[in-house]
């Protein structure tokens, strides 16, 4: 039998990814449509010998994940629990703590994943090189270019024998471009070097309090208390994987990870992507030069009739229970939310509209993300910058965002928070808006307090 760990951390972290994480944990935000951690949950319900998936983090348990959880059991046919920790733990303290529960019947081995990655989760492989060659610590590799590694855990291997030499967490000079994708398969006795950390903090501690009680005795890192203390001694091995892969840190790597789950929909989950069907929405490849749009001297003389089907451009995610108009333009690339209104002529791309969120007619929302139930007025244009990899690096990644440079916002996704107001006829451009203000003008490169 196997398990799977999901570790999704706690409030006190996902800072970078307000005012977004401020309804709703940052493991649910919606991501192509999805919840962010039910990515990882449908990956994992599809290994064969799986038998129960733990969350573990330092969250409440309030309606928002109860409700989640809920559902998720019933979907996926698998017991799935949250185990909450008692202080933030580490990424390793987790595991450790609840280390009962995690060996509780007996698994031949676990699976542990970190929930702010995006990925197409080659588990099943990882879990026949396991079998093939067991050791405690099988970690999932990717590469990065010599630049963006520095941002990462690096990992120098065996070629040969993928065993991994050596390990450092965000080197400050190259190292490697292998990195660490946040995705391991562990077995049982991968327990025991958690256990030797734990009690060395605990030693240490006891140098400091002499109450013996030190708090900070359970917290443990997985990637500096661990993988880079054993690396060289044959317990860590690496696998590479050149599948999808991506950290969601911020609002814009959610954007980015949004486009990715969405193409990987074309092979996953098809059923999840609008479609053309008669009199529904008509599909474009957005690729295709030949099938452009109208002219303006087509649409001026009344040349070009009405549509009655909504375009679509590319990989496009719509709701059930959103109201889209007919005369509408979307994509590639867009998630469109629960019980989401869009008037007629909204153009729409590169963006995520959450639950209850209204567009008015000839909206234009670009390289965005609408917060829910907020409203944006007629011909009004929210527009955002992207920060995407390099297209001409296959190596490339997402950039650690970082929101000002030498005092200045930089420019990025625009962000509506939850219950934001945009009024008729006006920009809305590289700016985030807290939620719940309602805007009287346009602003550029702002946050709007």
């Amino acid at each position: 039998m196997l398990k799977a760990v999901i570790l999704i951390g706690g409030p006190q972290k996902g800072t970078r990814f307000r005012p977004l994480s401020f309804e709703v944990p940052k493991p649910l935000f919606p991501v192509a449509g999805v919840p962010m951690i039910q990515h990882h949950i449908e990956a994992c319900a599809q290994v064969a010998g799986m038998q129960e998936i733990l969350l573990i983090g330092f969250y409440q348990p309030d309606e928002p994940l109860t409700r989640f959880l809920e559902a998720a059991q019933q979907e996926f046919n698998l017991p799935i629990r949250y185990l909450q920790e008692f202080a933030p733990l580490g990424t390793g303290g987790g595991l450790y703590h609840f280390r009962d529960q995690i060996l509780a019947g007996g698994p031949e081995a676990f699976f542990v994943l970190n929930a702010d990655v995006c990925s197409d989760f080659p588990l099943s492989t990882m879990l026949d090189v396991h079998r093939h060659q067991p050791h405690p610590f099988l970690l999932l590799g990717t590469t990065a270019n010599r630049t963006q590694s520095l941002n990462y855990g690096c990992i120098v291997e065996n070629p040969q024998t993928h065993e991994v030499l050596h390990y450092v967490e965000k080197p400050s000079t190259f190292v490697s471009d292998i990195i660490n994708c946040g995705i391991y398969l562990f077995s049982p006795e991968a327990l025991k070097p958690l256990r030797d950390v734990f009690q060395r903090n605990q030693q240490d501690g006891q140098l400091e309090d002499s109450s013996g009680l030190w708090p900070g005795a359970g917290t443990i890192r997985l990637e500096q208390d661990v993988f880079s203390a054993l690396a060289g001694q044959g317990q860590i091995y690496v696998h590479l994987t050149d599948g999808i892969w991506s950290q969601i840190k911020s609002a814009g790597s959610a954007l980015y990870a949004s486009r990715l789950y969405l193409s990987q929909y074309q092979l996953t989950h098809p059923e999840r992507l609008a479609k053309h069907t008669p009199g529904g929405p008509r599909i474009r490849d957005p690729e295709v030069k030949s099938q452009s749009l109208p002219s303006l001297n087509q649409m001026w003389f009344g040349v070009f009739a009405p549509r009655s089907s909504l375009l679509l451009l590319g990989n496009v995610y719509i709701h059930p229970t959103a109201k889209v108009a007919p005369s509408a333009v979307l994509g590639p690339n867009v998630s469109i939310g629960e019980g989401v209104t869009m008037g007629e002529g909204v153009r729409l791309r590169e963006s995520i509209v959450l639950h209850g969120a209204t567009l008015q007619e000839h909206t234009c929302v670009l390289h965005s993300i609408v917060g829910w139930g907020s409203t944006i007025g007629r011909w009004a244009r929210v527009e955002g910058t992207p920060n995407d990899p390099n297209p001409n690096d296959p190596r490339a990644h997402m950039d650690s965002e970082s929101l000002f440079k030498d005092g200045k916002l930089l420019p990025a996704i625009t962000i509506l928070g939850c219950r934001v107001r945009i009024p008729a006829e006006v920009l809305i451009l590289n700016s985030i808006v807290l939620p719940h203000k309602e805007l009287s003008r346009s602003f550029t490169n702002q946050i709007i307090l």
